[in-house]
């Protein structure tokens, strides 16, 4: 059976390396057809040389969100639009298992699940939101789902991980401009909710999210500025709140965001000067955001061509294994696997206690480190001694499905 086309937009702005990084993973999708759109500034775009043709791409430098990524729409032409940050790798079967998500075909968007820095942890899964903006966890299966969530909410996607069918997108209007940054994708699905359209889950279409640095945080995820929180909490509260409970609503928010600016303090990572100092800005960006204009919807045109990527994956996937000191020759043997088309994991493990990470390496590997006895999800418990190939088991188990491993692979 013929599976829907899918346009993947990807927006970027002053992060052209993570922009590359995120195109390598991109490139390597276990998915046909899809098509790349790429709306960045022009550092971002020249970083993208290495493929001409390929991808559609579109120069946009304007500090907002919401409005790039509507200029990303309007590019697209597959029947269904992705959306993954700049900061985001996929992994190889990433596509598929979102499409997986709109079976039965009444299902108007799907979100998958995001994994954190440490690459293994999960950063989201299911949620839901109410119309102050305020976030829950759900639980479901490991297979696709429509999550039941309570009276007033409704299921919460991840701008980071997303895909929605472009006829109902387009009809929507597309994201709304009044969010520069932060509550867009949350503004977008309770108007899909309103206008009565279904959202599932589907928990293996992963990416790996870094959470890098930006106008309003720092590497070390500590905040630099909330001004676009604040502004976005406004024009949120104005579109889905009870007016009468916009004062209360944004002080609760203003004493969330209090404590955790603490919580950075005691930590280290900010000091106490910049308490005020950003919490000023919160409330600059809230009374700014009272005053923003909603945007009026209307319905986005369609162009006519599709570009199909050819995607650089042969089917094949490959598990190295090795000590840490190994490191050097199962790199080049990787590089000689990925430029066969083969997906390459690369497993080191050394005689320790040190937590495992992973990382997505040019020219386009995973690589997962850490100790023989040492933690992979940080809510795993101590783990016992397996010996190096019991544990290296144990590992592969964690990730064959997303990398596509068969038995043979293991």
């Amino acid at each position: 059976m013929t599976q829907p086309t899918v346009s993947i937009v990807v927006v970027s702005r002053n992060r052209a390396a993570l922009l590359k990084r995120c195109m390598m993973g991109l490139s390597q999708l276990l998915y046909q057809p899809y098509e790349i759109v790429v709306v960045a500034d022009s550092a971002g775009l020249d970083a993208l040389g290495e493929y001409p043709g390929q991808i559609k791409t579109v120069v946009f430098d304007a500090p907002n969100i919401s409005a790039a990524r509507n200029i990303g729409i309007l590019h697209t032409s597959g029947e269904i639009i992705a959306f993954i940050d700049d900061d985001a790798v996929p992994e190889p079967t990433w596509l598929a298992e979102l499409v997986k998500g709109f079976d039965p075909g009444d299902i108007a968007a799907v979100g998958g699940y995001v994994r954190g820095r440490n690459g293994i942890s999960f950063q989201w899964k299911a949620g839901a939101v109410d119309q102050t903006g305020q976030r829950v966890e759900i639980d479901g299966p490991e297979t696709p789902f429509m999550p039941e969530v309570a009276s007033g909410q409704t299921a919460k996607l991840e701008g980071t991980n997303m895909a929605i069918r472009r006829d109902i997108l387009v009809a929507l209007g597309g994201f709304d401009p009044a969010f520069h940054y932060y509550l867009d994708e949350t503004d977008l699905c309770l108007r899909l909710a309103h206008a009565g359209h279904a959202i599932a889950f589907a928990p293996r279409a992963e990416v790996h999210h870094g959470f890098a640095a930006n106008a309003t945080r720092s590497v070390s995820r500590a905040p630099t500025n909330l001004f676009q929180l604040g502004a976005s909490k406004a024009v949120f509260l104005r579109k889905h709140a009870n007016p009468a409970e916009l004062e209360p609503l944004f002080s609760e928010y203003t004493q969330t965001q209090r404590r955790r600016l603490l919580s950075y303090l005691v930590h280290g990572m900010i000091e106490p000067r910049d308490v005020g100092r950003l919490l000023k800005t919160l409330r600059d960006g809230f009374e700014e955001g009272r005053n923003r204009a909603f945007a009026e919807h209307s319905p986005i045109a369609k162009p006519q061509t599709f570009l199909p990527f050819q995607t650089t994956a042969s089917g094949g996937s490959v598990v190295l294994k090795g000590r840490v000191w190994q490191r050097g020759s199962l790199r080049q043997r990787a590089r000689q696997l990925r430029d066969k088309g083969l997906i390459v994991t690369i497993l080191l493990l050394d005689p320790s206690f040190r937590r495992h990470h992973v990382r997505f390496e040019a020219p386009g590997i995973w690589v997962q480190s850490g100790g023989l006895w040492g933690r992979s999800d940080r809510s795993q418990g101590p783990v016992l001694s397996k010996g190096f190939h019991g544990r290296i088991k144990q590992e592969i188990q964690r990730f064959s499905a997303q990398r596509a491993l068969s038995d043979d692979d293991h």
